[in-house]
């Protein structure tokens, strides 16, 4: 089958390809949610480390969808994830702009796997790797479509995919005419932003659109360029995951966007630190799983307002079972049925500007400990901090307990 040109597919399935799989949408605001302990649940969300470039797994249920691929030598990693998730087929594959590090394995992806459909932003980009790419789909039969904002992408009927960006009418580069998803599952929001920067962040925000999500995958690897304090106030989100390669040549990700990053409070998860980063929630609440192993981060919605949040007891784990502002204490709890050395852990405030080690000390299972913010004498239940002045913000603070490995065990906001 000869290529046909990249306007005329475009000019001749577009239109067809929208009507059948894209429809208009509408959002769905959000709280901020509140952090507790364990979960399973119907969608998970999967970013895939491979280095300097994205690639995201969406599971539900028994659909799948695929958002770009890495570099050119990252397929064949992509593949063995998806083939250890025991993935056979793809219902979507999403190109959110045809830059090589986010393009580059998609040709092998599609080469392995049955795919449904395939999405892009339609942009015109004279490269070898997207011109091959556009040409083994055609080659496939593979339905496409150009994404525009305003449209959603149908998985599931209990799941919303909606389209952010490109406008209608493209800001006419690259990276900021990356296709940007929110991705919507009872009352829990993930906002997927391919490379759009501080152009892109505008352009939502003066469209109107509700940005609000609790899972934020940052734009453009955290570049300076991007995630601006404007964008983050708007998308306000409790996880906030960075693609990024260790060491590479970019910088990335770049002081500027992580200041502004953990001034809004969000817990930062990084491909280069932490490995595969998976997501998951049964529309109320989400676990997070980094580098193949449990976080120990959950979060839960609370649709009733109270003064001060709830927590879910967990199964098992240590957890900040409670934070009283008031009171100055914060009280630690011990669900596993074992004890657990808690010598050298940490308790911190918000921005990590307070900060408590624990002497040697043992929990008992069961068992739980109240940290006081002032002075006093050490007992099984209740330790002191020794501080003359308050530590926790009377208007709001979270609480952040690390193990000595530098691993956040648990959070809770108050």
């Amino acid at each position: 089958m000869s290529f046909i040109p990249r306007y005329l597919l475009c000019i001749a399935l577009c239109a067809c390809a929208i009507a059948c799989f894209l429809t208009a949408g509408c959002s769905v605001p959000g709280e901020q949610p509140e952090i507790v302990f364990g979960l399973s649940g119907d969608l998970a969300v999967h970013i895939i480390d491979v280095g300097q470039g994205d690639s995201i797994l969406l599971e539900f249920r028994d659909k799948t969808m695929l958002i770009d691929a890495g570099e050119r030598g990252m397929g064949e990693r992509v593949i063995a994830y998806l083939d250890e998730k025991q993935i056979e087929s793809l219902d979507v594959v999403v190109a959110t702009h045809p830059h090589s590090d986010h393009i580059g394995g998609l040709g092998d992806v599609l080469s392995t796997y049955p795919v449904g459909r395939f999405i892009d932003a339609g942009q015109p980009h004279a490269t070898a790797t997207y011109e091959n790419l556009l040409a083994l789909v055609e080659e496939q039969g593979i339905p496409y479509a150009v994404a525009e904002r305003g449209q959603t992408i149908a998985l599931h009927p209990d799941l919303e995919i909606q389209v952010l960006n490109p406008a209608s009418r493209p800001l006419g580069e690259t990276n900021e005419d990356s296709v940007v998803l929110k991705v919507t599952y009872g009352e829990v929001s993930y906002l997927l932003t391919g490379d759009a920067g501080e152009p892109a962040e505008e352009s939502m925000m003066e469209a109107g659109i509700n940005l609000d999500a609790d899972v934020l995958k940052v734009g453009h690897h955290a570049s300076r360029y991007a995630s601006s304090a404007g964008f983050l106030a708007a998308v306000n989100p409790a996880i906030s995951v960075i693609p990024v390669g260790e060491g590479n040549d970019y910088g990335h990700p770049h002081e500027e966007a992580l200041g502004r990053l953990e001034a809004i409070g969000s817990r930062i998860y990084r491909t280069d630190l932490d490995g595969t980063v998976v997501i998951a929630t049964d529309g109320k609440a989400l676990a997070v799983t980094a580098g193949g192993a449990p976080a120990a981060t959950m979060i839960a919605r609370t649709t009733t307002p109270t003064p001060l949040p709830t927590t879910a007891v967990p199964l098992s784990g240590v957890y900040i079972a409670d934070l009283d502002l008031q009171n100055e204490t914060v009280t630690v709890m011990n669900a596993d049925p074992a004890a657990v050395n808690l010598t050298g852990w940490t308790v911190t405030d918000e921005g990590a500007r307070n900060t408590y080690t624990f002497p040697v000390f043992t929990l008992d299972p069961g068992a739980d400990v109240t940290v006081y913010s002032g002075a006093g004498n050490d007992t099984a239940t209740d330790l002191y901090w020794g501080r003359q002045t308050g530590v926790w913000n009377n208007d709001g603070d979270t609480a952040t307990l690390t193990n000595p490995n530098g691993t956040v065990v648990s959070t809770l906001e108050g």
